[in-house]
C-alpha cells in the first residue's frame, strides 16, 4: 500500500517502522468525523471556485457511500492503511477515480487530524453532558425523597453532627453541577475550527475558512495556523474535567461501599448492581462502586500522560501528538460507562432510614446541641463544652446515648439541665433548627431543592 506521502521516498518503510508509526488501530474511531470534515471541506472548495459543482457532488456521494458501508459493516477499516485519513482517501479514489484525488486540496493531515479530534471530543462532550444531567436528575429525586431521613454527618470519618440524607446527597449534587459547568465551558472554548491551517502556515488557495467552520457548527476558524495544528489544550481540559468527574464518583463510591457494609447498613444495593463470592455464600459485594473507584486512576493516568507528552513539544505539529488519542478514547469511554452504571446503582439502592437515624443517635452527634442548650441558659461555651464531654463519658460507660441518659445524671454534672434537654437534643430538633441556606434543616433543604429544580429545568432546554 503506497502512503499518501510516498513521492519523496525511494524505498519502502521498514515494516516495524510502519507499524510503530501507524495509527489506524485506534484513530479508526474517528471515521465519521473524518468524513464529516471532508464533506465540509469539499463543499467549501466548490463554493470558493476551487472545485466544480460536479466534482463536489461526486466526491460527497463517494464519501457518503464510504460512511454508509463502514456503519453497516460491509467495509472494514483494516491495518492495510496507515491512518483513517488514508483509508478514506484511498477508498474514495477506488470508488470515483481521479476526481477523488482532489479531496485533499488545500489541507494537510495536520489540520485534518486536529479537526477530527476536535469534532470527536465535541461529540463526546454532548454525550457526557447528557449522562451528567441524568445523574443530577437522579440525585435530585433522592434529595426530594429524603428531606426527613436523619443520618450522622462525619468529619475525619468520625460521627460529628446530625444531618439528613438529602443534605448529604446535596453535597454531591453541587460537585456534579460544577462538573457539568466545566463540560459546557470546555465545549465553548474548544468550538473553533482548525481546518484550513494547512501543515502549519495556511495555504495559498483562497479558502473560505468561515464557511468551513459554519458548515460544522463551529463558532469560527482558529486565528493562528500554528496553534490550529498544535493545540491540544482542549483535550487536556477534557481529561482534567473527566478526572474531576471520576474523583467525585470515587468519593461517592467510597461512601456507598461503607454504607453498604454490615457494620453500617445504611443502604442495600440492588442485586443487579452487586455480585457474590465464589466461596462465601453470604457475600453481596459492591463491585460496581469498587470498580468506579478503581477506574479513577485510569483516567488520572490519561491526563498525566498527555500533559507529559505535550510539555516539551515545540511548534508546530509533531508526531508525539498522535499519543493524544488512545488514552483520551479510553478515558471518555471509561467515564461514560461509570456515569451510566453509577446512576443506575444509586437509583435502585434501598435506603435504611431507621439504621441511619439510630447511628446518628448512638454516635453522640447531638453533643454540640447539648452544649448549645447550656449556652442558651447562660453557661459559657467553654464550660458547656467540658460539661457535655463529661456526659459523653458517662454514656460510653453505660452504653447509652445522650437521648437515653436519665435526667438525674444530667443534673449531677450540671444543675442547669431540665427535662426540655431531651427535646433540645432530639435528631429532629438538631437538624430542623439549622435553616440557614446550605444547612440540613427542612426549610433550607426545600429552598435548595427548589433552586435545583429550576436549574435542572434550565439545563434541559
Amino acid at each position: 500500500m503506497a502512503q499518501l506521502w510516498g513521492g519523496r521516498f525511494t524505498k519502502e518503510t521498514d515494516r516495524l517502522v510502519y507499524n510503530f508509526n501507524a495509527s489506524i488501530s485506534f484513530d479508526k474511531k474517528l471515521f465519521a468525523q473524518d468524513i464529516r470534515g471532508s464533506k465540509a471541506h469539499v463543499t467549501m472548495l466548490a463554493a470558493s471556485g476551487i472545485l466544480t459543482q460536479a466534482e463536489e457532488t461526486e466526491i460527497i456521494k463517494g464519501l457518503d457511500g464510504i460512511l454508509s458501508d463502514v456503519e453497516n459493516g460491509s467495509l472494514a477499516i483494516t491495518s492495510e492503511y496507515e491512518d483513517i485519513h488514508s483509508f478514506v482517501e484511498a477508498n474514495l479514489i477506488d470508488r470515483i477515480g481521479e476526481v477523488g484525488k482532489k479531496l485533499h486540496t488545500g489541507r494537510s493531515r495536520n489540520d485534518q487530524v486536529a479537526l477530527d479530534m476536535r469534532l470527536y471530543c465535541r461529540d463526546e462532550l454532548l454525550e457526557l453532558e447528557y449522562l451528567l444531567k441524568k445523574l443530577l436528575t437522579t440525585i435530585h429525586g433522592l434529595m426530594k425523597e429524603h428531606i426527613y431521613t436523619y443520618m450522622p454527618g462525619f468529619t475525619h470519618l468520625q460521627k460529628a453532627q446530625p444531618v439528613t440524607f438529602a443534605h448529604h446527597l446535596g453535597a454531591y449534587m453541587e460537585m456534579f453541577k460544577r462538573d457539568l459547568s466545566r463540560i459546557l465551558d470546555i465545549y465553548k472554548r474548544m468550538n473553533v475550527c482548525p481546518l484550513g491551517s494547512g501543515a502549519l502556515a495556511g495555504t495559498t488557495y483562497p479558502l473560505d475558512r468561515e464557511l468551513t467552520a459554519a458548515l460544522m457548527d463551529f463558532d469560527g476558524p482558529s486565528l493562528n495556523s500554528m496553534d490550529g495544528v498544535s493545540d491540544r489544550d482542549y483535550v487536556i481540559e477534557l481529561l482534567s474535567a473527566l478526572s474531576m468527574i471520576m474523583m467525585h464518583l470515587s468519593r461517592f463510591s467510597e461512601e456507598i461501599i461503607i454504607w453498604n457494609s454490615n457494620e453500617y447498613q445504611f443502604i442495600e444495593l440492588d442485586d443487579a448492581y452487586s455480585t457474590g463470592s465464589s466461596i462465601m455464600p453470604q457475600k453481596k459485594n459492591p463491585d460496581i462502586a469498587e470498580l468506579v473507584r478503581g477506574k479513577t486512576g485510569r483516567v488520572y493516568g490519561a491526563l498525566t500522560s498527555l500533559l507529559t507528552t505535550m510539555k516539551g513539544i515545540p511548534l508546530a505539529y509533531n508526531k508525539d501528538m498522535q499519543e493524544d488519542k488512545e488514552f483520551t478514547f479510553d478515558a471518555i469511554d471509561t467515564v461514560k460507562g461509570c456515569l451510566l452504571l453509577f446512576t443506575g446503582m444509586i437509583n435502585t439502592m434501598k435506603v435504611k432510614k431507621e439504621n441511619m437515624k439510630t447511628s446518628a443517635k448512638n454516635g453522640f452527634t447531638n453533643a454540640t446541641d447539648a452544649a448549645d442548650y447550656l449556652v442558651n441558659h447562660g453557661v459559657p461555651f467553654r464550660d458547656a463544652h467540658s460539661i457535655v464531654g463529661q456526659l459523653v463519658l458517662r454514656c460510653i460507660d453505660k452504653g447509652v446515648s445522650l437521648d437515653d441518659l436519665p435526667l438525674e445524671e444530667y443534673k449531677e454534672v450540671s444543675p442547669v439541665f431540665e427535662n426540655d434537654i431531651y427535646e433540645a437534643i432530639s435528631m429532629e430538633t438538631c437538624v430542623n433548627k439549622r435553616n440557614t441556606i446550605g444547612a440540613p434543616g427542612p426549610d433550607a433543604m426545600k429552598k435548595v431543592i427548589s433552586i435545583n429544580e429550576a436549574y435542572l429545568k434550565d439545563i434541559s432546554k
